[in-house]
């Protein structure tokens, strides 16, 4: 199986990470506004160290966990793999050491079949999601429906985001948003420093009108909705401020209530926020390494809790998971906020080397949690790509 190529992975990133290409390393990290911009100069030093605790480098709100615990017992070990890319046959310990990994778990049939870490990451902390916080996003938009928040995806944006009524948005379903098909213009060239990516949060918005909406409102509009694909960060980030208006909650309340307490996960996770206070919906979660296990674990069982019930509506695993939009990138679609594939697997992920990877016919979760020194996958996606190959070919093999 192929998995993400380099340019997929390039346009997987997360929220406006690359403002300003002459910036300079910010010596104060400690800020009371969110300037993304920051990680993208960090060296590799203070990739390792500040990905465990971005909380203390950033304004976050925090998602707490439930009483009840989701086990996940030991199971057969996955045995020794070989990991074969570009000529090399490298060992779990290799690859860890070359994709300068915190995190590998692989879970199967609810069972830890393989944890490891590294760079001074462990059981207990946490390490930054960057664009794996869109597929959580994208979860929260189907919990608002199913609780009668929303009524559809096929309502317009603009009737929870007034704000955006006579710009590009006018006619523009919250599906569009979701397989980012608005039509709407977007530059996301991260070597740009005058790029829509680059400029987002540099637009001081008027006084009392979310950044968000006062940014997205200025971009005109250059297809017809539905018939173009377009990485869109700025369009994830319109979700969670759709979710927290038809809601009333925080991002990080209406996750401890819909996912974190239902999913059963083991520890607080911390969400970033931006200069008002709202969560980034395309961006950073902290999270620990089996918690986003748990997250995977949760979507095989579509979403549902001890009770049962699924948190989201009939069919909407389904549509979130499965086709999506025709991204052009080595059979890549994009669902709800999920990179998928036709062989029924699908991704969340993030710069820097994040991934969940579902194989729900194995029942098969796999998470990295990685500080590449580059944002983007270069020589490390193929690599890792073989390992996913070669994991998928050790589960086959359960005793």
């Amino acid at each position: 199986m192929k998995h993400l190529t380099t340019a997929a992975l390039a346009g997987a990133v997360s929220l406006a990470l690359a403002l300003s290409a002459a910036a300079a390393p910010p010596t104060d990290l400690k800020t009371k506004t969110f300037q993304a911009a920051q990680v993208l100069f960090w060296n590799q030093a203070q990739k390792e160290a500040y990905f465990p605790h971005m909380e203390d480098r950033f304004d976050v709100h925090t998602v707490k966990a439930g009483a009840r615990v989701t086990p996940l017992p030991a199971g057969a070990p996955l045995g020794e793999l070989q990991i074969k890319a570009g000529g090399r046959t490298l060992d779990v310990d290799q690859f860890m050491a070359d994709q300068k990994t915190a995190g590998l778990l692989v879970i199967q049939d609810g069972k830890v079949r393989l944890e490891k870490y590294g760079l001074g990451y462990g059981p207990t902390g946490r390490w930054t999601s960057f664009s794996v916080a869109k597929s959580f996003s994208s979860t929260l938009l189907g919990a608002a429906i199913k609780d009668g928040y929303i009524q559809s995806v096929d309502e317009p944006v603009t009737k929870y985001l007034p704000g955006l009524k006579g710009s590009g948005y006018d006619g523009v379903t919250i599906r569009q948003i979701l397989t980012m098909t608005s039509g709407v213009r977007w530059n996301e060239d991260y070597s740009d420093p005058k790029s829509d990516v680059a400029r987002f949060f540099m637009v001081t918005p008027p006084p009392g009108e979310d950044p968000t909406v006062a940014y997205m409102k200025t971009l005109p509009r250059e297809a017809a909705p539905g018939t173009k694909w377009v990485y869109k960060t700025g369009e994830t980030n319109l979700i969670g401020v759709i979710v927290t208006a038809a809601t009333h909650k925080t991002l990080a309340d209406y996750l401890t209530e819909k996912v974190w307490g239902p999913a059963g996960m083991e520890q607080d996770a911390v969400w970033m926020v931006d200069s008002r206070g709202q969560e980034v919906g395309g961006c950073c979660l902290s999270v620990s390494l089996r918690d986003y296990g748990r997250m995977g674990m949760f979507m095989i069982g579509g979403a549902r809790g001890p009770d049962g019930k699924s948190i989201v509506p009939d069919g909407w695993i389904a549509a979130a998971t499965r086709g999506g939009a025709d991204t052009g990138w080595n059979g890549y679609h994009y669902g709800y906020q999920w990179w998928t594939r036709p062989d029924g697997t699908y991704d969340a992920v993030g710069i820097f080397g994040q991934l969940i990877h579902i194989d729900p016919a194995r029942k098969l979760v796999v998470v990295i949690n990685s500080a590449w020194a580059t944002a983007e996958s270069g020589e490390h996606g193929p690599v890792r790509n073989a390992l996913i190959d070669a994991i998928s070919a050790a589960a086959d093999r359960r005793s």
